[in-house]
């Protein structure tokens, strides 16, 4: 292999001219987003800032500080309204290692007279599914009927079982 004649690594880029006016207000626009949201996320809200501005065309640009402020809040309102959403859930908790309470006995009558009340058919998939806790491959294989047929089947046994229930 012949040696590399020159760097291994290019030279950067010439900065754009928008990249020039972040860094000349770059300050202005930390001590703006560090009085809002705090010094750290100022300072992450202000590079993805950065990095988003570098992708304007900056010929567009009459107002840099404008771009910046609204690009910066744009970004924060992003990032906050993400942030809401997200729920943290400790899996220690003591919530979920509670086990579900066996059903009462007349839950456990009303649940035998809803089986009971779907034709055969719709009973044998729908207990092998909840009850055997088979797939419905095996349902098919099991009683020589499509993967489909089962579908069927069990679509209908649960809107027959929602309708009892709802009374």
């Amino acid at each position: 292999m012949p040696p590399l004649d020159g760097p291994l690594i290019a030279p950067p880029a010439a900065p754009s001219p928008l990249a020039d006016a972040f860094l000349r207000h770059e300050s202005w626009l930390l001590d703006a987003l560090t009085r809002r949201y705090g010094p750290t996320a100022a300072a992450d809200i202000a590079q993805e800032t950065f990095l988003r501005a570098r992708t304007v065309p900056y010929e567009t640009v009459r107002h840099p500080r404008a771009l910046l402020l609204k690009i910066a809040m744009n970004l924060a309102s992003n990032r906050f309204r993400k942030a809401s959403r997200e729920v943290l859930v400790d899996p220690r908790d003591p919530v979920f290692e509670r086990a579900p309470a066996p059903p009462s006995q007349d839950e456990a009558a009303f649940f035998v007279q809803m089986i009971m009340a779907l034709t055969p058919k719709l009973r044998d998939v729908f207990v092998l599914s909840h009850v055997k806790g088979l797939s419905y491959r095996e349902i098919a294989q099991l009683r020589g009927i499509s993967v489909k047929a089962v579908e069927k089947r069990m679509s209908l046994a649960i809107a027959k079982c929602a309708e009892l229930m709802r009374g």
